[in-house]
């Protein structure tokens, strides 16, 4: 049988036309399917800028690359302070505790104001509170800076965006708007709780965010108080959790950030802390484990380390009794200290545009019980039992035998 003529090129050229278009239909296929977890995979937002007002302060990501984080000296600032807070109190116009346990409001202060003495009663206030609330602020991200140098060397994030304007690469940006709508089948709520950079081998101290840019209702941020957790269980679990060390990870985040087809600046890390660490100036006990960065308790079979996360971590969400939630206007910002609380934010605000500048000044390393009683001579404590006392209050004693139901109506 003679052979069949054919043209060579232009049946390869067929092939490889329809093969480009497969490939391209399945890559599209790919993007349109690909789930994007907003905690560990930020967006650059829309490119609409003519006529926005902090455009230069919208997402970049820079190409660069930085060297691992080292252990730098650090003081708290709360450690100057005068315990009863008499120079910043009497420059506010009222101070509003929103709950008993977490959360103050400060009315009145412009903090560009603020002496070096107001500066670090503001640390004690946010190590004792948690967090600390201020509206109606003018003071530009260089103040904002200038105020969080007080408390620390700046942290520069790894992953995240950092604003367009050269110079501030220790700026971190929280920005949300029409461009990405949050995949709820990306994430659960629970997983969005978190402390900053948990696995830094220093995280984070009195951490600032100002929103500059929202919506007329919607995008709070709500706290979660480390102190009240610890302060909420039973002595002998307290006991058991303080001789706890548990893994932190970075590398979810620098693989969300990749997945994004960002560039990681910084190659991630694991750290070991404890899971209850010791506040430096209080003395108090706090429970620090975070569904965000905290993967393992170490030194336990798996699923004990599953079990005593999973509960920490819905304690940390749904225990309301812990929280604040704050709604922000533009020119908010909060203090909190990332050593003892943890923070989620509401998506419920799309396609509306939220925009924020984060300042994260390094604090400690985390110290044991163990560890801050060895260094210090001092016993830590439970902040409930401590408030207790203040009130002149009769410590309730830990009862054995079997428990009676008891509770209130609302």
């Amino acid at each position: 049988m003679a052979p069949v003529a054919t043209n060579e090129e232009s049946g390869n050229g067929t092939v490889d036309r329809v093969a480009e278009l497969k490939k391209a239909q399945a890559n599209k296929l790919i993007e349109e399917t690909r789930i994007i977890n907003p905690f560990y995979s930020p967006s650059a937002g829309n490119e609409n800028d003519d006529d926005y007002q902090y455009a230069k302060y919208k997402p970049y990501f820079p190409v660069v690359n930085w060297e691992p984080l080292t252990e730098v000296g650090v003081i708290d600032r709360g450690h100057f302070a005068d315990p009863d807070k008499k120079a910043l109190f009497s420059a506010a116009q009222k101070v509003k505790h929103l709950t008993p346990a977490i959360g103050t409001e400060l009315v009145g202060i412009d903090l560009r104001q603020l002496t070096s003495e107001q500066k670090d009663e503001l640390a004690l206030l946010v190590a004792e509170r948690g967090v600390v609330f201020f509206r109606d602020q003018e003071l530009n991200i260089h103040e904002q800076l200038d105020i969080a140098r007080h408390f620390g060397p700046l942290h520069k994030h790894a992953t995240t965006p950092v604003p367009r304007e050269s110079g501030l690469e220790e700026v971190h940006i929280v920005y949300n708007d029409a461009a990405r709508r949050p995949d709820a089948s990306a994430f659960s709520k629970i997983e969005l709780w978190h402390s900053d950079v948990t696995y830094e081998i220093q995280p984070p101290s009195t951490t600032s965010l100002k929103v500059i840019t929202g919506p007329e209702y919607g995008g709070d941020t709500l706290w979660s108080s480390g102190y009240a957790l610890y302060s909420s269980l039973s002595p002998s679990m307290q006991t058991y959790l303080e001789g706890l060390t548990a893994l932190h990870s970075a590398v979810a985040q620098a693989e969300g950030s990749r997945a994004a087809g960002l560039h990681v600046r910084r190659e991630p890390i694991e750290t070991v802390h404890p899971v209850v660490r010791v506040h430096p100036v209080t003395g108090w006990k706090s429970v620090y484990v975070n569904p965000g960065f905290t993967r393992r308790i170490l030194g336990v079979p798996k699923p004990e380390s599953d079990t005593i996360l999973n509960f920490l971590f819905h304690q940390v969400a749904e225990n309301v009794d812990f929280q604040v939630r704050f709604h922000w206007e533009p020119n908010s910002i909060a203090f909190w200290d990332n050593r003892i609380v943890t923070h989620t934010a509401t998506f419920d605000f799309w396609p509306q545009t939220r925009h924020a500048l984060r300042a994260t000044p390094h604090g400690e390393k985390p110290e044991s019980v163990e560890d801050y009683e060895r260094r210090t001579g001092n016993v830590a404590k439970d902040r409930q039992i401590e408030i207790w006392k203040q009130q002149g209050i009769e410590v309730p004693q830990s009862k054995k035998g079997p428990s009676r139901a008891r509770g209130y109506n609302d």
